[in-house]
């Protein structure tokens, strides 16, 4: 575990690379991939049939998740490790941010048993008729969707403040940091577009935009970490030994 140890040293960068580009990928599947293959919109019946159908997809979505909360865990903490010599302070609120939001997202996965077990057993909610249980599901499939735009709020937060530090780190490219912060509202305008403003048409190319910038410059910091692994700087190294 000698990797984990000195936040400064470039094995601690590569495992903090690795953890956050695992998040993109674990994330990608149970976040992105899994509902485009069981939720139908607008027919509770269909996807309950998808649920029932495709378990094991469903369930490959569910593991994503928890994958993505426990390397989640050890982002946080390696981050906050590597930039509070930038700035304590903006280092545990941007820890604390991004805790929140995994605390909603785990929140959300209780919404994800729900609608399998109205899909699956026979010993819940019996005196439903199946389309009223398929309804009931579809229901908690929307709950659980309405948690990412929850989230995404305290992601974008994290992402401002982790931006900042990024560049008055000194050791990454300014670009990255700038991309985070810039992109950052993205996520907060899919929240907006999602819950009140669905309609918008300019303000739904606003937000896929900027989320097309937050993506690249996630995965480019991520893969920053992983290959080039930064460390600290002999001067920096000795101010804070």
């Amino acid at each position: 575990m000698q990797g984990f140890s000195d936040p400064l040293s470039s094995p601690f960068a590569r495992w903090t690379g690795f953890f956050y580009l695992g998040i993109a990928i674990a994330g990608g599947f149970s976040i992105a991939y899994v509902p485009s293959q069981i939720v139908v919109a607008g027919d509770a019946t269909a996807t309950v049939s998808n649920i029932t159908s495709r378990t094991g997809l469903y369930h490959a979505g569910i593991a994503g998740d928890l994958v993505v909360m426990v390397f989640e865990l050890f982002a946080v903490a390696m981050l906050y490790a590597m930039f509070r010599d930038v700035s304590r302070t903006l280092s545990l609120a941007a820890a604390l941010a991004r805790l929140s939001m995994v605390s909603v997202m785990s929140a959300m996965l209780f919404f994800h048993a729900g609608a399998e077990l109205l899909a699956q057993s026979d010993s819940v909610m019996q005196s439903f008729t199946m389309e009223q249980r398929a309804d009931v599901a579809g229901l908690f499939l929307e709950m659980h969707r309405a948690g990412v735009w929850i989230w995404q709020v305290f992601f974008t937060l994290h992402l401002v403040l982790l931006g900042s530090l990024v560049v008055k780190s000194g050791r990454f490219p300014a670009v990255l940091g700038y991309g985070l912060m810039l992109g950052a509202s993205g996520y907060l305008l899919d929240s907006l577009y999602a819950f009140a403003f669905p309609e918008t048409v300019w303000l739904g190319w606003l937000r896929a935009g900027l989320l097309a910038v937050v993506t690249v410059s996630e995965i480019g910091f991520a893969l920053w970490l992983l290959i080039r692994a930064p460390g600290a700087s002999a001067k920096l190294q000795r101010a804070v030994s």
